[in-house]
């Protein structure tokens, strides 16, 4: 009798079923969400900018602005916080402070993850001027800080700035640029190729005599000990995604007004091909997400209308040569969004939810079940 309990256990942990995680065809379609974060939570005025990524142990990070006296932009005084969640985006820990502002021009904001093949977990971010406002004298600086520890805590910054733009660039090219920021939300590793291992994170950079954005890529190739730039991947670009396809080829996706950018890279980002746009996710100007669901499968989170509203999934087959069958996810006012793959194949997005004066950002989990039962 024993040995038949026994066993019967076993088979339940086998397939997951007494941890509530049962096989990915055994589910039923849901979608969850829990607000992370209201105007007034934790003495702050307002929230912005999420920043969602997975850890190989199945942790949890999200990251993202406690605006605490505005909903502005730098040069506001802006933290930056974190919050992990060890079971499945269920229950979160408090928020904690990765970095403190201190005034006027002197906060931090736009924050971007990535785990390094190594385990630990870089984040970039910018602080200090604003974007439009920034000079060499007085810049928008672009930081790097590290844990180890899989986010419980963390070094102290590293300033990047005049490596990537500026008069002492590596890279000749952003010697015309006056300031530079990380496309928050979720970095890239390279699983594939010559270059497997290398991190890497999109970045906008403003023009030193014209208020116009080029995208470039800021890559590492010793976990994020030190930083090269990339040729210009897309002219008259803003935030940007990146994702490895299935060849290897790296492929970028840019905010734009309209008909959404792309290009793509065969050498790990370091030189681009000939940028487009993809005709059917024509949208707001907003900061998104992509990421590798399967095999066959890539999904994109950015707002289906040319409002800041309805954040929505597209999904692609053909890979992001064509996106299709956008699958509303938060009705209403909602902007920024970062998504990325759960241990038991659900999948997590924490999105930016109601105008910018009063944003709440909230952590959304669903299944592919879910998923396929609102497509088209």
């Amino acid at each position: 009798m024993w040995k038949i309990l026994f066993l019967a256990a076993l088979a339940l942990l086998t397939t997951g079923i007494n941890a509530g995680t049962p096989p990915e065809a055994a589910r039923q379609p849901f979608c969850d969400s829990v607000c992370l974060y209201r105007p007034g939570d934790y003495g702050s005025a307002n929230w912005r900018i999420p920043a969602l990524l997975c850890l190989d142990d199945g942790t949890l990070l999200v990251v993202n602005d406690k605006r605490k006296y505005s909903y502005k932009d730098l040069p506001e005084d802006i933290d930056i916080v974190y919050r992990r969640s060890t079971d499945l985006g269920r229950t979160w820990s408090e928020p904690q402070t990765l970095i403190a502002g201190t005034g006027y021009k002197q906060g931090y904001g736009d924050a971007a993850l990535v785990q390094c093949e190594n385990g630990d977990v870089v984040c970039v971010f910018v602080g200090g001027n604003g974007l439009w406002a920034s000079t060499e004298a007085e810049p928008q600086r672009s930081y790097a800080i590290r844990s180890t520890d899989r986010g419980l805590t963390w070094s102290q910054p590293v300033d990047l700035t005049a490596r990537l733009w500026g008069s002492q660039a590596t890279n000749s090219a952003c010697r015309n640029y006056k300031a530079s920021f990380f496309a928050s939300g979720n970095g890239l590793r390279l699983r594939h190729g010559p270059h497997a291992g290398r991190i890497m994170f999109a970045a906008a950079m403003c023009r030193r005599h014209a208020q116009k954005l080029d995208n470039f890529v800021v890559y590492s190739d010793d976990n994020g000990l030190s930083w090269q730039v990339s040729e210009c991947a897309f002219v008259e670009g803003d935030e940007a995604k990146l994702m490895e396809l299935a060849d290897g080829t790296v492929l970028i996706s840019v905010r734009r007004s309209g008909a959404r950018g792309y290009n793509r890279s065969s050498d790990g980002g370091e030189t681009w091909g000939t940028q487009g746009t993809w005709p059917e996710v024509t949208v707001n100007a907003c900061n998104g997400d992509m990421f590798r669901l399967d095999e066959t499968t890539l999904l994109h989170s950015v707002p289906n209308s040319m409002q800041r509203e309805n954040v929505s999934i597209f999904t692609s087959n053909d890979e992001g040569q064509s996106w299709h069958s956008p699958v509303l996810l938060c009705a209403g006012p909602s902007v920024y969004s970062s998504l990325t793959l759960l241990p038991d194949g659900t999948i997590g997005c924490y999105v930016e939810k109601g105008p910018d004066s009063g944003c709440e950002l909230w952590f959304y989990r669903f299944n592919r079940e879910w998923l396929r039962s609102h497509q088209d």
